[in-house]
């Protein structure tokens, strides 16, 4: 069976991984998130692309999109699952040639989930995770400006290409979580995707 996948998109600090956690529980999709992806090749000793991934992370750049392709991939593939959520991708317009030169035949995507969310909130729950001892490098003021450019020139685009596709779920991410997942139902359910049983 082709795998499924939906992607998921939205600012940094828009409650991506929130989300996709009750999706997954709710759905039975298995949460893939190119930066956890990504920060885990990172601090894999021997890692050809440790440094390199590391030095793009902590500038708010984006990694060569092989690098992410294969990591998913392997991911798909180690899961032994059908069903996925792709999780911070595709986010520039390279993501986007890369994923259709390398996985489109292989997978088939039902749509891209997009979670709408002003930068000022954004930026406040960013900070608050960096508080709170996230561990994440990139969640300072520097490197959120900087995510947040990249966001904006380089992601964007890619809601309006699948936009005019006609596979964009917009949701509204500035509420609290359970009625942000009340929206994520409804897209989910739209397209017949049965919950599984708890």
């Amino acid at each position: 069976m082709v795998p499924e996948v939906v992607f998921v998109l939205g600012a940094p600090g828009a409650g991506k991984g929130t989300q996709c956690s009750f999706i997954s529980r709710e759905y039975g999709f298995v949460h893939l998130s190119a930066g956890d992806l990504l920060r885990e090749e990172r601090q894999r000793p021997g890692s050809e692309f440790g440094e390199m991934i590391e030095q793009k992370i902590r500038n708010g750049e984006i990694v060569p999109v092989e690098v992410t392709c294969s990591l998913i991939h392997k991911a798909m593939q180690n899961s032994g699952q059908t069903r996925f959520l792709i999780d911070g991708f595709p986010r520039n317009k390279d993501n986007l040639d890369g994923w259709e030169r390398v996985m489109s035949d292989k997978t088939n995507l039902l749509f891209v989930l997009f979670f709408e969310c002003s930068q000022d909130i954004c930026t406040e729950r960013c900070l608050g995770r960096g508080a709170a001892g996230s561990g994440r490098s990139d969640d300072n003021l520097e490197s959120l400006k900087k995510r947040f450019n990249t966001y904006l020139n380089d992601t964007l685009p890619i809601i309006k290409h699948y936009d005019e596709k006609g596979l964009v779920k917009r949701i509204n991410a500035e509420i609290n979580p359970s009625e942000v997942f009340e929206g994520v139902k409804v897209a989910f359910n739209n397209i017949g995707l049965k919950r599984i049983a708890n």
